[in-house]
């Protein structure tokens, strides 16, 4: 589990073919604090560390990707020399500073609109159908790792759901949402306690 508060920003230095498709991610971890083994969310994806190398602040950590991970997640994200939001695994006892967030992604959203209002980033996002009913105002999202707030939520006729996201300019400085524009497609993980509500409607009808 996670709580959607990034850490790290990671740099993607290599790409292999491997069947599955091995990731090698720079950082400002420290080794000797992961195991191999160990559970990392990148941009929202929960990963598992498999290649450890490098020193404290300058560590270098490998990543096996599926083809089912790379079909189901925003394709810029695995390509050489893009930025990545780190977190690693929650453990007991931790704080929980934004929401629980299972790094399992529910589907891929695409920037609609991006506009500066006071010193923040105003986002508009659409997503699909498939999430529409899980998107609620003043509700939790998880954007490329990130724990949001919705602040409005816009139904569309052809199924799909707009939403705006307010980016302080922390937020920006220390993920890469501050670097989204227009068209980006990001990860989007919807509150875990709005899928399990959602299912126990749909038993009860």
């Amino acid at each position: 589990m996670f709580t959607g508060i990034v850490t790290a920003i990671g740099t993607i230095t290599s790409i292999e073919e491997r069947g599955d498709r091995r990731v090698t991610v720079a950082c400002e971890f420290d080794p000797a604090t992961i195991d191999i083994g160990a559970s990392i969310a990148c941009s929202g994806v929960c990963l598992t560390v498999v290649e450890l190398a490098g020193s404290a602040g300058d560590a270098r950590i490998g990543f096996d990707v599926s083809a089912e991970t790379v079909s189901r997640t925003a394709p810029a994200m695995w390509e050489q020399a893009a930025k990545l939001n780190l977190e690693a695994a929650l453990r007991l006892g931790d704080e929980l500073g934004g929401h629980l967030v299972t790094g399992h992604v529910d589907a891929v959203g695409h920037v609609a609109q991006r506009r500066e209002e006071g010193g923040s980033t105003r986002l508009r996002l659409r997503a699909g159908p498939e999430i529409a009913p899980y998107v609620a105002e003043k509700g939790s999202i998880t954007v490329n790792g990130v724990s949001l707030t919705v602040n409005t939520v816009t139904d569309e006729t052809d199924g799909t759901v707009l939403f705006d996201l307010n980016i302080i300019p922390h937020t920006a400085e220390v993920t890469t949402l501050g670097a989204l524009a227009e068209g980006d497609a990001v990860n989007l993980e919807i509150d875990v306690l709005a899928r399990y509500l959602q299912r126990m409607q749909s038993l009860r009808g």
